[in-house]
């Protein structure tokens, strides 16, 4: 989740900073990038790829990972520092803002209906990943904190011959119990429900102060909070409605989730509750999932941590998805698959 509330700093041209232009801070990166926009049933989103300059075409990847940021932010700013890391690993990385979030339509901040924020993002990642050239390599969905919720969202929705198409699912802090002091109240909610559905995009519900519980790293904090595109306001009436709702659901369906997976988290994370990953982990029926916890650290992992504490969360990520890669794409599938591998514990 995003920081709410206060005007933001004085901002600089890119999270980098005021220079150099996109395109030259990519190539320094080692990759290229592009923007467009993707009609999907259920409104229009604004996408990124990313791509290794090392890959000779498209399809010169290890495989594709489908990204999805959290609550208030978007796939531009920071969070895009993720996407970037993956495609220096090798991969393919595409990015959708969620209906209500960045440059996709909706309401700001306004997400009544996830299922189809979940289905519009699933449009355009299958769009993707069920074209030339991927749909013979590995892909991954990734989702970070609310984006974790419409990552699981996506992967249930997906129709039995597209879920296998997952090779994997890589959970950041995600959110699949809300702590008890950041819980809204069910007494507001069923107040404003009394309206029938007329305070659904009022944003009148205490923010409950996510910021410090969410990012450790005082400088981070401020480059986040500069994001021009950061949804600023309270929690909308709708949003918090649905956000209990499918957290409820969700946990309900973790018996369905077969396909490997990672969750990672921070054992101090006052944001998303880590017992969420540990249910998921323990409820889940797949045969190859690991839980990493981490003590010390806060909500956002990859964002707002200490170098060296995201740099670590960093290399787990790197060993787990090149692993599954090894053990799943095409050269495993050439020698027979590997299958007779023990699944990570």
């Amino acid at each position: 989740m995003a920081p709410p509330g206060n005007p933001p700093p004085p901002a600089t041209k890119y999270f980098w900073g005021d220079v150099p232009e996109p395109d030259e801070y990519y190539a320094s990166q080692g990759i290229r990038h592009a923007e467009s926009y993707f009609q999907s049933p259920h409104g229009r989103l604004f996408t990124h790829a990313f791509h290794p300059l090392s890959a000779a075409h498209d399809g010169d990847v290890k495989g594709a990972v489908f990204m999805t940021h959290g609550y208030g932010s978007d796939s531009s700013w920071l969070f895009q520092t993720v996407a970037i890391a993956y495609a220096r690993w090798g991969y393919a990385v595409f990015c959708a803002d969620l209906l209500g979030h960045g440059r996709s339509d909706g309401v700001r901040g306004y997400l009544g209906d996830m299922e189809a924020a979940a289905a519009a993002s699933l449009a355009f990642f299958l769009s993707v990943r069920t074209g030339e050239p991927y749909a013979r390599l590995p892909a991954f969905l990734f989702g970070e904190s609310m984006g974790g919720a419409v990552t699981l969202l996506m992967y249930l929705r997906s129709p039995r011959r597209d879920a296998a198409r997952w090779t994997g699912l890589i959970l950041s802090a995600p959110l699949l119990v809300i702590p008890d002091d950041m819980y809204p109240s069910r007494v507001r909610l069923f107040l404003y429900g009394l309206l029938f559905g007329l305070a659904d995009t009022w944003a009148v519900l205490p923010d409950k102060r996510m910021v410090g519980k969410a990012i450790r790293d005082p400088e981070k904090l401020r480059v986040i909070a500069s994001n021009p595109r950061l949804y600023r306001g309270a929690p909308r009436v709708g949003t918090m409605r649905e956000l209990a709702r499918v957290t409820e659901a969700l946990r309900g369906r973790f018996v369905e989730v077969e396909a490997p997976f990672l969750a990672v988290h921070g054992l101090d994370d006052g944001v998303t509750a880590p017992e969420g990953s540990r249910m998921l982990y323990e409820r889940a029926p797949s045969e190859d999932k690991e839980l990493i916890l981490y003590d010390g650290m806060y909500h956002s992992l990859l964002q707002g941590e200490p170098d060296e504490s995201r740099d670590r969360v960093l290399a787990d990520m790197r060993r787990w998805i090149d692993e599954r890669v090894r053990r799943h794409g095409p050269a495993a599938a050439a020698n027979g698959g590997g299958g007779e591998e023990k699944p990570a514990a």
